[in-house]
C-alpha cells in the first residue's frame, strides 16, 4: 500500500480501533481473598496493558503477593487501593498455592520483575514512553539504563528517585505529565506506592500507572536476582531471604506462615479443604506407591511375562475396557490369565457362574490357563494395573473397576459405586474377594466412598498382602 497522507491516517485509525477493542476486552479473573486476580500469560497481559495506553484508557495496575495479602487485612486504605485497581496481577508462589487450595488456576505468575521486559518490548513496538519513579537515588536511573540497553528504541520519558520533599509533589507530578509518558512505573514499595497512586491518580495524565515494588532494585543491579534454577523451583523468596536476612526475616518466615493460615481459612470457606487435601494425599500416595511397587516387583513382572508367553505363545498382557469414576470408560491392563479366545467362550459359560447376580465368576473356569491359575491365586494378574494407577485412571485403593455389561445390570444405589476412582484393592478384596456376593460388594464400596480418607487407604493396603496369601475367594 502506498503511504499517502490518507492511507497513513487510515492505518492510524485502524490501530486506534484495535487498541480500543483490546482495551475494552474483559480479562478472565480468579477471585482470591475477595480480590479479582487476572488470569493470563505475560505476553498477553503486556499487550493488553499497552492497548490501554493506545486507547488512552486510564488504568491502574497493581500486583498481589503473600506479603500484600497480609498487609491489606489490617490497612483499610491499602485495601481500598487494591479494590480500585483496574488490573490486579498475581505475584509469586503464594498466590498459586492459595488458588490451588480452592481448586482454581491463576495461569502465569505475572510478577512485575518477569513482566517488565515484556512491557518494554510492547512499549518499544508501540512508541510508548515509560517514566521510572521510585527507589533509592540512582536506582531508577539504573533500571532505565537496563531498559534502554536491551530495547534500543524504547523511549525513556523520565526518571526520578523515590526521595522528594512532600512540598515538591506537585512539581513531580507536573514533570511526569510534561514527559508525555504512556506508562508510569511507581516503585515505592508496598503499601506506600499503591496509596501514592490512589491519592494522585486523578492528577496524572499517563493512561497507565503501575505499582512495581522493588523492580528497579533488580534491574539496576542493586540487589541480585535469584538464579534461573531457583526461580524455576519457585523458591525466589528463599533467595531474597538469604540476600537480606535481617530485613526479610519477618516478611518471609512469620509472614509466610501467617499467609498460609489465611489461605487455609479461605479454602475452608470457599471449598472443602479436607476433601481437597485428602485427594492430594491420595494421588501422591498412588504415584509414590505404584512407582515403588513396580520397581520392587519387576522380577515378578519379568518371570510372569516369560511364563505366559512360553505357555501358548499368546500376548502377555490383556487389555479390557472397564467403567471408571463417574461412568468414564478406560482401558485396564492385566497379565493375561485366560486363553486367547476367552471372550468368545464367555457367553456359553454364563449359566454356570458360581456367583448369582451381576458379576460372572466361575471357580473352575475352563478358559483359564495353567499360568493363569497360579497368578490369579496370588493376584499377580492384577499387578500391571499399577501402570493404570500411574496414569491416573485407577487408584491403589477404590472399588474394583466394572465391565460395561455388568454396569448395565446395576439397580438402585449400586450405581453409587461408580462415584470414585476404581482401585487395585478395596474393602471386600481383603475380606473374602469373590466369596462375597456382588450386592454386598456394592454396599461395601459405597460405604468406603462415603468415608474414604488416607488412613483407611493405608489400612486396606497393609491388609492386602495377608488377604492375597490366604487365597480366600481367589478364583
Amino acid at each position: 500500500m502506498k503511504h499517502t497522507p490518507f492511507n497513513e491516517f487510515r492505518l492510524i485509525a485502524d490501530a486506534e480501533l484495535e487498541y480500543r477493542i483490546e482495551a475494552d476486552r474483559t480479562q478472565t479473573s480468579t477471585d482470591l481473598f475477595g480480590l479479582p486476580l487476572i488470569k493470563s500469560n505475560q505476553r498477553e497481559i503486556a499487550n493488553h496493558i499497552l492497548a490501554r495506553v493506545g486507547a488512552n484508557k486510564k488504568s491502574t495496575v497493581n500486583f498481589l503477593n503473600a506479603h500484600c495479602v497480609n498487609i491489606q487485612r489490617n490497612d483499610p486504605e491499602y485495601r481500598d487501593a487494591l479494590d480500585n485497581s483496574d488490573l490486579l496481577l498475581p505475584d509469586g508462589i503464594g498466590m498459586e498455592i492459595a488458588a490451588k487450595l480452592v481448586g482454581q488456576d491463576l495461569g502465569d505468575n505475572l510478577n512485575g520483575t518477569d513482566l517488565f521486559p515484556e512491557i518494554c518490548r510492547a512499549a518499544q513496538d508501540q512508541g510508548t514512553g515509560i517514566f521510572f519513579f521510585g527507589g533509592m537515588p540512582g536506582v531508577a536511573n539504573g533500571a532505565a539504563d537496563w531498559a534502554a540497553t536491551h530495547f534500543a528504541e524504547l523511549r525513556i520519558a523520565g526518571v526520578h528517585s523515590g526521595y522528594y520533599a512532600p512540598e515538591n509533589e506537585e512539581a513531580l507530578i507536573e514533570r511526569i505529565n510534561r514527559s508525555r509518558a504512556g506508562i508510569v512505573l511507581v516503585g515505592l514499595g508496598v503499601p506506600l506506592q499503591e496509596k501514592w497512586i490512589a491519592r494522585n491518580r486523578h492528577r496524572i495524565d499517563a493512561p497507565v500507572v503501575m505499582g512495581v515494588g522493588g523492580l528497579f532494585d533488580y534491574y539496576s543491579g542493586r540487589i541480585p536476582r535469584a538464579p534461573k534454577i531457583v526461580r524455576t523451583c519457585k523458591s525466589e523468596w528463599v533467595w531474597r531471604l538469604a540476600m537480606e536476612p535481617r530485613r526479610m526475616a519477618k516478611r518471609y518466615i512469620w509472614g509466610n506462615a501467617t499467609f498460609m493460615a489465611h489461605a487455609c481459612m479461605q479454602a475452608i470457606t470457599i471449598a472443602e479443604l479436607g476433601s481437597r487435601m485428602n485427594a492430594f494425599a491420595k494421588r501422591s500416595m498412588d504415584i509414590i506407591g505404584a512407582s515403588l511397587a513396580i520397581l520392587a516387583l519387576m522380577p515378578i513382572f519379568i518371570a510372569t511375562a516369560l511364563s505366559i508367553r512360553s505357555e501358548d505363545k499368546g500376548p502377555v498382557f490383556f487389555r479390557q475396557i472397564r467403567v471408571g469414576a463417574d461412568g468414564t470408560p478406560f482401558s485396564m491392563i492385566k497379565f493375561r490369565s485366560m486363553f486367547t479366545d476367552a471372550e468368545a467362550r464367555r457367553a456359553a459359560l454364563l449359566a454356570k457362574s458360581d456367583r448369582t447376580g451381576t458379576c460372572f465368576k466361575m471357580r473352575d473356569d475352563p478358559r483359564i490357563t495353567r499360568t493363569g491359575r497360579f497368578i490369579r491365586r496370588f493376584s499377580i494378574d492384577e499387578l500391571p494395573q499399577l501402570f493404570n494407577v500411574l496414569g491416573g485412571s485407577m487408584s491403589l485403593v477404590g472399588p474394583r473397576p466394572a465391565l460395561s455389561s455388568e454396569v448395565c445390570e446395576y439397580r438402585g444405589s449400586q450405581w453409587e459405586r461408580l462415584g470414585g476412582k476404581p482401585g487395585i484393592t478395596c474393602t471386600w478384596q481383603v475380606r473374602g474377594r469373590a466369596e462375597i456376593p456382588f450386592e454386598r460388594q456394592a454396599i461395601m464400596d459405597r460405604a468406603y466412598l462415603k468415608r474414604t480418607n488416607i488412613w483407611i487407604d493405608l489400612k486396606l493396603l497393609l491388609s492386602t498382602p495377608a488377604a492375597v496369601l490366604s487365597g480366600k475367594g481367589a478364583y
